[in-house]
């Protein structure tokens, strides 16, 4: 599994309503899981951005339809990160001319 890092920040339409941001934080969990993708961690924070995942997913282009599936409902606008852990930027340097 591919692992990804979202970083989200409240629409309008999201700050409006963030007294339903946890209710929404499951039912974006149980449309992750009905698209293969585990949701690991989700937290609220300080700063540019309000809401951060941890996930992991079977690819690109599945997570890619997850974020715009998260995206459509409108409630927030989404940056994702594609991670890498130690061995996997192992692989990457040793690939370095």
């Amino acid at each position: 599994m591919t692992r990804y890092i979202v970083l989200a920040s409240f629409t309008d339409q999201g700050i409006r309503t963030v007294k339903d941001t946890t209710k929404r934080a499951t039912i974006v969990r149980e449309m992750g899981a009905q698209m293969g993708i585990q949701v690991k961690d989700i937290y609220w924070t300080l700063g540019k951005y309000d809401v951060v995942l941890t996930l992991e997913a079977p690819d690109d282009a599945t997570m890619t339809s997850f974020g715009l599936s998260i995206g459509a409902l409108g409630n927030v606008r989404t940056q994702t990160l594609r991670a890498f852990d130690a061995d996997e930027m192992q692989g990457i340097l040793g690939k370095m001319r």
